[in-house]
C-alpha cells in the first residue's frame, strides 16, 4: 500500500488534532480513526468520520416511550430483538464515512449499491495513479464451470505466469500511452514542450480496469450492513470481499453490540421458506422427506441440506 506525502501528513494531521465533543463516541474505533488499513496490493480503507453508537440505536428505538439508555445487557437483547426481526429504522441512526482506494473495476461492482453518497476521484481534474491491481497466484482461477459470476479451480504454472505477465505489461503500456497522450508524466513533467497534450476527461478512457481509484464512500448502519452481508459473504469476489471483511472489523470497533447481533441473526444465520420449514420439521419428527415431494428446485434443496449438515445431498 503506498500513500501520497500529502495522504501521509493529511493523516498525521487528523490523528493528532484535539477536539472537544458532547456527542456519543466510540472509544475502540477513535484508535483507529483516520488510519489507512490496507487492502490488496496498493488499496486501503480509512474511517474519517462517523455519528452514533449502539446506544444511538437503542435511543430510537425506545423514542415512543420517551426513555434513554438503559443497562447494558437490556441495550444488547433490544438491538438482538430489532436484528432479529429485521426492523430497519433504529439502525439508520448511526452513519459511517470511509476513504477507500480501489481497484476501478471493483468500483463499478460496488456502486451498485445505492444506499450510499459517494465522491470519487476525478480524472478529468487529475492524473491518475501509476498503480495497478495485479492478483496473486493463488487467486488466479479458471471460470467456474457451474456459476457464470464464479470462479473454479485455480490456474498453476506457465498459464499462471503467462496471464500475469499480460495483465502487468497492458497495464504498464497503457499508462505510458496515457501520458504520452497527456503530455504530462505522473509527476508533473511536461514530456514535449512543443506538443499539447489531449484533455484528461479523454485520455483516461486508455487506461486499464485494474487502475485504482478512491473515493469517499457515506453510508448509515443499515445500508452498510446490508452491503456487508452480501460483500463479506464467501459467493462474494475475492477482491470485494477483502475490503468487506477490514470494514467488518470497524464495524465490530464502532458498534460492538450490533456487531454480534449481525454475525448472530444475518452473517451466521439463514432463510427458511415456508416449504424448507415444513421439511425440517419433517425430519426432526423422523418423518421421509425427498426432493420430488418437497415443491423445492434442485438448488433449494441442496442449500437446505448444506445449511442443517443433511446428507442428502444432490449432484
Amino acid at each position: 500500500m503506498k500513500l501520497t506525502k500529502e495522504q501521509k501528513k493529511e493523516i498525521l494531521d487528523q490523528q493528532t488534532q484535539k477536539n472537544v465533543t458532547k456527542r456519543v463516541t466510540s472509544t475502540e474505533l477513535e484508535k483507529i480513526l483516520y488510519e489507512a488499513m490496507p487492502v490488496l496490493d496498493h488499496g486501503f480503507v480509512r474511517v474519517v468520520d462517523y455519528m452514533g453508537d449502539d446506544t444511538s440505536i437503542v435511543q430510537s428505538a425506545r423514542v415512543s416511550y420517551g426513555k434513554g439508555t438503559k443497562k447494558v445487557s437490556t441495550d444488547s437483547g433490544l438491538i438482538k430483538y430489532l436484528m432479529r426481526h429485521r426492523h430497519s429504522t433504529p439502525f439508520e441512526m448511526c452513519e459511517i464515512k470511509y476513504h477507500i482506494k480501489l481497484p476501478i473495476f471493483i468500483a463499478r461492482q460496488w456502486i451498485r449499491h445505492r444506499t450510499a453518497n459517494v465522491n470519487e476521484y476525478s480524472a478529468r481534474y487529475s492524473i491518475m495513479d501509476k498503480e495497478f491491481y495485479v492478483p496473486s497466484k493463488e487467486n488466479l482461477a479458471a471460470q467456474s464451470t457451474n456459476n457464470r459470476q464464479g470462479r473454479g479451480d485455480l490456474i498453476n504454472g506457465t498459464q499462471a505466469d503467462s496471464i500475469l505477465k499480460i495483465l502487468k505489461e497492458d497495464a504498464e503500456r497503457n499508462y505510458q500511452h496515457y501520458e504520452e497522450m497527456l503530455n504530462e508524466k505522473y509527476d508533473g513533467t511536461i514530456i514535449d514542450n512543443k506538443k499539447k497534450g489531449l484533455a484528461r476527461e479523454l485520455a483516461r478512457m486508455n487506461l486499464t480496469l485494474n487502475s485504482y481509484t478512491q473515493w469517499y464512500w457515506k453510508t448509515d448502519l443499515l445500508n452498510l450492513l446490508n452491503f456487508l452481508a452480501l460483500r463479506a459473504d464467501s459467493h462474494a469476489q475475492f477482491e470485494i470481499r477483502e475490503y468487506a471483511n477490514v470494514m467488518m472489523n470497524t464495524v465490530k470497533k464502532w458498534v460492538p453490540i450490533s456487531y454480534d447481533a449481525f454475525v448472530d441473526y444475518r452473517v451466521g444465520g439463514m432463510e427458511l421458506s415456508a416449504k424448507g420449514k415444513i421439511i425440517i420439521q419433517k425430519m426432526i419428527k423422523g418423518e421421509k422427506c425427498d426432493i420430488e415431494s418437497s415443491g423445492l428446485s434442485k438448488r433449494e434443496w441442496n442449500e437446505l441440506m448444506n445449511s442443517f449438515g443433511f446428507k442428502q445431498h444432490l449432484a
